[in-house]
């Protein structure tokens, strides 16, 4: 009997709408055209050419593409949950450069901003002549954002703002960083242009997970900042946090297209390895592993199309994200280690992408809500009780 691949054992294509489907084969092409052939030399180097993807990207129209109007292209939810998955089964970071540009600093304009701020920032974003990046967390505040230690005050009509942001993507190439600030007035949010003075960037190497991808501190040095440059919208930890479940959302997605590319790469790697006068693929061991793998795949997909139609219809709650993030992720590095076994030696070079999915997906498991952030939020959800802290 022919072979099938592992979704199409689920027939997942017949829950996605045309559009959407669409969508996501055209990102699939660029992922197959423009990084597949470089992506193991950017992150053997720990580089990746920002600023041409971000334009390249922008052109492709997936940057803040589940926003309306501003130059965005004004798709579901759920394209942009496909699209996010097919940059993610080139590479995590290819995919948190979209993310982060379109689901944190530019949701955080379009949501929180006063039109001045919208009109001058989200066209750039979206056509990827202005790259964003989203100063939340700090060193010792990541569980815990709301006890940054970041400072804003007042001074006469402009803000002054003191403090640092740690391991922020793209913090180093970005031209605008929406920053989250205390103030007398509570937690705020600032739209801070990256050449104002007092404002540095000192890019973050010698990472072992998402090589390709820039990563950097943000200091922020006495930065003298406009009245105008606060986000109306936000006042509080929901400003930032309704951010962070649109970013959630995205994984939800991404990280089945991790997880998607190792488990292929393994179906095609134990079809051709012989072993003992037979392929690799025809023993039972191997059989069990990628049966039981394509069983949480499959799972993942349709949870993650699941939330895309609640998302789609204005009824996704934070704590079903949660749901989400905590399942795909979890699943997503269980089978990249489970490829890597089938394809023994061979599995730790860059000559396959599984290793370095692996490696990346360490990072997703963590960032944006760690795993025991996620369980606290549906424990909370099931029990009325909060147990933070």
């Amino acid at each position: 009997m022919s072979a099938q691949t592992p979704l199409g054992l689920f027939a997942t294509d017949t829950l996605i709408h045309d559009e959407d489907r669409a969508m996501a084969q055209t990102v699939r092409r660029f992922v197959d055209d423009r990084i597949r052939p470089e992506i193991a030399a950017w992150y053997e180097a720990g580089h990746i050419p920002a600023r041409d993807l971000a334009k390249e990207l922008g052109a492709l129209g997936v940057l803040g593409m589940h926003l309306e109007g501003y130059g965005c292209a004004g798709t579901t939810a759920t394209a942009y949950g496909l699209a996010c998955l097919e940059l993610e089964a080139g590479d995590s970071g290819v995919r948190s450069l979209v993310s982060v540009q379109g689901s944190l600093a530019m949701f955080a304009i379009y949501a929180h901003g006063s039109q001045e701020q919208k009109q001058e920032w989200l066209p750039q974003m979206a056509a990827g002549e202005a790259i964003g990046c989203f100063g939340l967390t700090e060193p010792d505040f990541g569980s815990d954002p709301g006890g940054m230690r970041t400072r804003a005050r007042r001074d006469g009509t402009d803000w002054v703002l003191s403090g640092t942001k740690m391991w922020i993507t793209n913090g180093s190439v970005a031209d605008v960083a929406v920053v989250w600030a205390q103030t007398d007035e509570g937690i705020r949010g600032f739209v801070v242009p990256t050449d104002t003075p007092g404002f540095s960037a000192p890019e973050i190497t010698r990472k072992m997970s998402l090589r390709a991808s820039v990563t950097a501190e943000l200091v922020f040095d006495e930065v003298r900042l406009p009245e105008s440059a606060m986000l109306p919208g936000a006042r509080g930890l929901s400003g930032p946090l309704s951010c962070l479940s649109e970013a959630r959302f995205g994984i939800v997605f991404g990280a089945l297209g991790a997880a998607r590319d190792c488990l292929e790469t393994a179906i095609g790697y134990a079809g051709q390895r012989q072993l003992h006068g037979r392929p690799l693929a025809g023993y039972q061991a191997t059989q069990l592993k990628l049966a039981d793998m394509t069983l949480e795949l499959g799972k993942g997909m349709l949870l993650a199309l699941h939330l895309g139609r609640l998302k789609d219809a204005g009824a996704l709650r934070p704590e079903q994200v949660s749901l989400g993030k905590l399942n795909n992720v979890r699943e997503a590095i269980a089978i990249a280690r489970e490829c890597r076994t089938i394809l023994g030696a061979a599995g730790i070079t860059l000559e396959y992408p599984i290793m370095r999915h692996a490696n990346n997906l360490e990072s997703v498991l963590t960032y944006e809500g760690t795993s025991e952030v996620h369980q606290l939020i549906i424990g909370q959800a099931l029990t009325g009780e909060r147990a933070f802290g």
